[in-house]
C-alpha cells in the first residue's frame, strides 16, 4: 500500500454487486458477507514520503457476528430496515500475534540516526460496523474498534521522537481525506425502499415481529448516527528509555547515563469522530455522560458567535 498525495475519488457502487450484475444489496453480497475466513499469516506493507511500515499478522480470522459481537446464525448478523433503505452489518477479525514495525525513508527530510519503530501484541481483534444504502451499497457510516488485553511497549526517546514525525507526515494525507468527506457528507439521502424479494426474511432477527415499528426500533438500537474509530486497551506497560549515551560518544566514560520512565494505564481508551459537527449532540457517543452537556453547550455558544461574526462579514 502507498499513501496518496491527493485523496482518490469515491468508490463508488460495491465492486461485488457490480460482478453480480446488480446495483443493489441483494444475494452476492450476504454469499460473501457469510464467508468465514481464516489467513495463517498476512503482511502488509506501506509506503508513505516519510516513512514505510510493515504489519504482519498470524493466525488471522474474519466472521460475521450479531449485533453483540457473538458468532451466530448468519440471518441475525445484518439488519435491513425497508423504510430507510438502509442495512447494518457486523464483522469482526481476530488474531494471534500482531507485529509492527516502521521506519524513515531515506529522503533527507529526516534526522541522519533514527530508530525503527517495534511494536508486538498477542491476541487481539478488532469490530466492524457498517452502515449501507440498499439501492448501491455505498457505505454511510462506519464504527470500527480496536480491541488489544496486556500490552508491554518499550520505546527510546529517539523512538517517540520518529513516532511524532510518523504521525506529523500522515496527518496532511488524513486531513485531505477528512475534507474531502466532509464534503461529501451534506448530500441528501434519498431513501428509496428496494423491491420486495424472497431475501429480504434472511434480515429479520429471530424473535422480532415482520412489522415496520419493530423492525426500525431493532434498527435504532444499533444504528451508528455518524462514522467513528475506538481504541481500548486493557493494560498498557510504556517504558521509555533515554538512549542518547548510545548516539553521543565517549557519554558512558563520562558518566552520562540515561533516564528512564514506566508508565502503566489500566483501560485506556481514545474514541475519534471525524466527522462530528460543532454543536450537535453527543448522546450517542460510546462514552457519553451528563458531564458532557456542559462541552455541549459550550460548543454551541462558540458556533453561535463564530456564526454571527461572519454574518457580520
Amino acid at each position: 500500500m502507498r499513501t496518496c498525495e491527493e485523496p482518490r475519488p469515491p468508490n463508488g457502487q460495491s465492486p461485488i454487486a457490480l460482478a453480480a450484475g446488480q446495483s443493489e444489496y441483494g444475494f452476492a453480497e450476504k454469499v460473501v458477507e457469510g464467508m468465514f475466513i481464516v489467513v495463517n499469516s498476512i503482511t502488509i506493507k506501506i509506503h508513505s514520503k516519510a516513512f514505510h511500515a510493515s504489519f504482519e499478522l498470524w493466525q488471522l480470522q474474519g466472521y460475521s457476528v450479531n449485533p453483540n459481537w457473538q458468532q451466530s446464525d448468519l440471518r441475525l448478523t445484518r439488519i435491513t430496515d425497508p423504510q430507510r433503505g438502509e442495512v447494518l452489518t457486523f464483522k469482526e477479525l481476530t488474531w494471534q500475534t500482531l507485529r509492527i514495525e516502521a521506519d524513515a525513508t531515506d529522503n533527507g527530510d529526516q534526522d541522519p540516526v533514527t530508530t525503527p519503530l517495534r511494536l508486538i501484541t498477542n491476541q487481539g481483534r478488532i469490530q466492524i460496523s457498517l452502515k449501507r444504502r440498499t439501492k448501491d451499497c455505498n457505505v454511510m457510516a462506519s464504527k470500527l474498534m480496536f480491541l488489544l488485553d496486556d500490552l508491554l511497549w518499550v520505546l527510546t526517546d529517539s523512538q517517540l521522537k520518529a513516532m511524532m514525525k510518523y504521525a506529523e507526515s500522515l496527518s496532511e494525507a488524513m486531513e485531505k481525506s477528512a475534507q474531502q468527506r466532509k464534503s461529501l457528507a451534506p448530500e441528501s439521502v434519498q431513501i428509496t425502499p428496494p423491491a420486495p424479494s424472497t431475501q429480504q426474511s434472511w434480515s429479520q432477527p429471530f424473535g422480532v415481529s415482520p412489522n415496520a415499528s419493530s423492525i426500525g426500533q431493532y434498527f435504532d438500537k444499533h444504528d451508528m448516527k455518524e462514522s467513528s474509530y475506538h481504541l481500548l486497551i486493557s493494560r498498557l506497560d510504556l517504558h521509555i528509555c533515554d538512549d542518547s549515551h548510545t548516539r553521543e560518544s565517549g557519554a558512558l566514560k563520562h558518566g552520562m547515563l540515561g533516564g528512564a520512565m514506566q508508565l502503566t494505564f489500566r483501560r485506556m481508551a481514545f474514541d475519534y469522530y471525524p466527522f462530528h459537527r460543532a454543536g450537535d449532540a453527543c448522546k450517542h457517543w460510546v462514552r457519553y455522560s451528563e458531564a458532557m452537556e456542559t462541552r455541549g453547550q459550550w460548543a454551541k455558544k462558540l458556533v453561535g458567535e463564530f456564526q454571527s461574526k461572519m454574518e457580520k462579514l
